[in-house]
């Protein structure tokens, strides 16, 4: 990609951070309110310094889950990008090689994790900013992305919007939201409300109990329904294999597995939205042509900007 085509920052940074690979800018301060929860933004923080060294494999499993509905016409050497909410940096790894350059941006600490992730890569800055002050340019990007986060703001349509306008008018938005389960059983919601239940509690404790207690859910809870699943599997019950609760994980190591405990269980702040209620906020940021895969996991969804 023409470097020249890599956009100035819009604002004054608010203060340089030096990581290990590269200088990080920052633009949250202590008083930033609005569209933001900084109980979450720390847990978050703290939940990848724990999960912070992802394997090549597992980046690229994962990820072949994720963009199977983005093609080449969209993501390719001429691609410039925004990763909102990048966390550990593992999607933007994944797509640094397919892309142009991209932009990482989140409001944690996890940024520092995602310099270490990403490592001497050429083609990424990474700022520390939320999306209420995203420090570029309105219509500034081709391709814009939010993966399994605005899930976790107050206002899921603003920040949504807030991201979107930021994506050329022509240029694609995609994101992930976790899903309200209402192409499942009426079984499944059940045990979701009661897993809501415990989410809240343990969401509470402190940060040491509340990793020691996601790692034995891991190990009791999640793994029983992934063995069940890869047995069926292995039997040649592959449909059967499809009902066994969090299907997802039947493919994924414990690494993942533990990594996706903690996401779920060590939140305070969880929304979950049906595919028309996401369908509905695309709309509405103003996307037009808008895919939602039928695959895992639900519900993945890329849309157009047109206004």
């Amino acid at each position: 990609m023409n470097q020249d085509l890599v956009q100035d920052y819009n604002q004054e940074s608010l203060q340089t951070l030096q990581s290990e690979n590269r200088s990080i800018e920052c633009f949250i301060t202590n008083e930033d309110g609005g569209n933001i929860d900084q109980s979450v933004v720390k847990s978050f923080g703290e939940e990848w310094e724990k999960f912070n060294n992802f394997s090549q494999e597992d980046i690229d499993k994962i990820g072949d889950m994720y963009f199977d509905i983005v093609g080449s016409d969209i993501l390719n050497k001429n691609t410039y990008a925004m990763d909102v909410g990048c966390g550990t940096g593992r999607w933007t790894k994944y797509l640094l090689d397919k892309i142009g350059f991209m932009e990482a941006i989140d409001p944690s600490s996890a940024i520092f994790t995602a310099d270490k992730l990403i490592g001497d890569k050429k083609n990424v800055r990474l700022s520390m900013a939320s999306t209420d002050n995203i420090p570029f340019a309105d219509e500034t990007f081709d391709f814009g992305m939010s993966i399994g986060v605005l899930h976790h703001i107050p206002d899921t349509q603003k920040a949504m919007s807030d991201c979107v306008k930021k994506v050329k008018i022509g240029g694609h938005f995609y994101t992930y939201l976790y899903y309200s389960l209402e192409n499942r059983p009426a079984f499944f919601r059940i045990l979701l409300s009661l897993v809501g239940g415990i989410r809240k509690i343990i969401s509470s404790l402190p940060s040491g109990l509340k990793k020691f207690c996601c790692d034995l859910i891991a190990i009791f809870v999640y793994m029983p329904f992934v063995l069940l699943g890869r047995f069926f599997k292995l039997i040649g019950l592959k449909k059967l294999a499809t009902k066994v609760p969090l299907d997802m994980y039947q493919d994924q190591s414990f690494f993942v597995i533990r990594n996706d405990a903690l996401d779920r269980f060590g939140t305070s702040l969880e929304q979950r939205f049906s595919r028309a209620e996401i369908t509905d906020m695309m709309t509405n940021a103003g996307l037009t042509d808008i895919k939602i895969s039928d695959g895992l996991p639900y519900w993945h969804a890329i849309g157009k900007r047109v206004r």
